[in-house]
C-alpha cells in the first residue's frame, strides 16, 4: 500500500468515529425538542452536516486510491447513514491499515507467503 491510499484510509478512518458519534446525538438532540424546551438541532444539525460531507469527501478519496470493490464501496457509505455504523467503519479500516503494515515490513524482511 503507498502513501497516498495509507492516507486516504487514515483520514476516513479518523473522521469515522466523530461522525458517528454525531449521528446518535443528533438524534437525542431530536426527541429532546419535541420533548422539552432544549433545542440543539440546529447546531448539532450543523455539526453532524459538515462532519458527514467530510467523511464522504474523504470516503471517495478512499474508494478511488483503494480500488475497493463497489460491494465493499457502498458497504462505507451505508455504515455512514446508519446510527453507530461508523464504529464498525473505523475497526474495519484499523485492521486493514494494519494488515497493510505487517505485509509491508514482512516484505522487507524478506518473509514470504506459504
Amino acid at each position: 500500500m503507498d502513501l497516498k491510499t495509507a492516507s486516504a484510509l487514515h483520514r476516513l478512518r479518523l473522521i469515522s468515529l466523530p461522525e458517528a458519534i454525531s449521528f446518535p446525538i443528533l438524534l437525542v438532540c431530536s426527541l429532546l425538542k419535541r420533548t422539552t424546551s432544549f433545542d440543539g438541532v440546529m447546531v448539532m444539525g450543523m455539526v453532524h452536516g459538515i462532519l458527514f460531507t467530510l467523511y464522504v469527501i474523504f470516503w471517495l478519496d478512499a474508494w478511488n486510491r483503494t480500488k475497493w470493490s463497489a460491494k465493499t464501496g457502498v458497504l462505507y457509505f451505508v455504515l455512514a447513514v446508519l446510527p453507530f455504523g461508523g464504529f464498525y467503519a473505523e475497526r474495519k479500516i484499523r485492521r486493514e491499515l494494519d494488515d497493510a503494515v505487517i505485509a509491508t515490513r514482512a516484505r522487507k524482511e524478506g518473509v514470504v507467503n506459504a
